[in-house]
């Protein structure tokens, strides 16, 4: 499951079993993204509150499977196929259109979003791509680009955040060799009202 020891729900006790009570899926699966970080449970603290509140928060303006959407793209330019799979079945559960979805996926391989998207969220792929791949580039004028979309300050900060907890996770989850091996694939932490609410559904 991965290059470095982790401890499962069966086998966690004190502040990592807490914590685990918080996240655990059906059956009481932890995902291996999350239990990656038994060795240091307050690392999975902060990697939940992050997550939480970056994609799972009623406070974000834009959709969520907007922001899904720049997660998929994004763990595929990192080649972690882990988050790939975990959020793109989060992005087409909220899209609700299972062919559309998967015309995105392929899309999202061809490297051709121009197809998918209007010029306004396409912006926002392109600003991804750069700050993933050429973060030394990254200059005012990036960001400006978005706001001539009519993009608000506030949006911009929304997938500014998301492209950067997903380049985290997928190098956690790619650093220290995480694979989906027991995982329930799309599980989430739904109750987007309650920041302090992990559970996964």
């Amino acid at each position: 499951m991965a290059w470095i020891k982790f401890f499962g729900y069966e086998e966690a006790t004190s502040q990592l079993k807490q914590i685990y009570e918080k996240i655990k899926g059906p059956d009481n699966k932890i995902d291996n993204v999350l239990s990656i970080h038994s060795l240091r449970p307050h690392t999975l603290k902060g990697h939940m509150a992050l997550y939480k509140n970056v994609l799972h928060n009623s406070n974000n303006v834009l959709p969520k499977w907007y922001l899904e959407a720049i997660g998929v793209y994004v763990s595929y330019i990192n080649n972690c196929d882990y988050c790939v799979q975990h959020h793109f079945s989060g992005f087409k559960r909220l899209l609700g259109h299972s062919e559309k979805a998967n015309n995105y996926l392929e899309l999202v391989k061809q490297d051709k979003l121009t197809d998918f998207f209007d010029e306004q969220y396409f912006s926002g792929i392109v600003y991804a791509k750069k700050l993933t791949l050429e973060l030394q580039n990254i200059n005012k004028s990036d960001v400006d680009a978005l706001k001539a979309v009519d993009f608000s300050d506030g949006e911009i900060l929304e997938i500014n955040q998301v492209i950067a907890y997903f380049n985290y996770a997928n190098r956690t989850v790619v650093g220290l060799g995480v694979d989906l091996k027991g995982d329930i694939i799309g599980l989430s932490p739904n109750d987007s009202t309650d920041s302090e609410n992990w559970s996964h559904s």
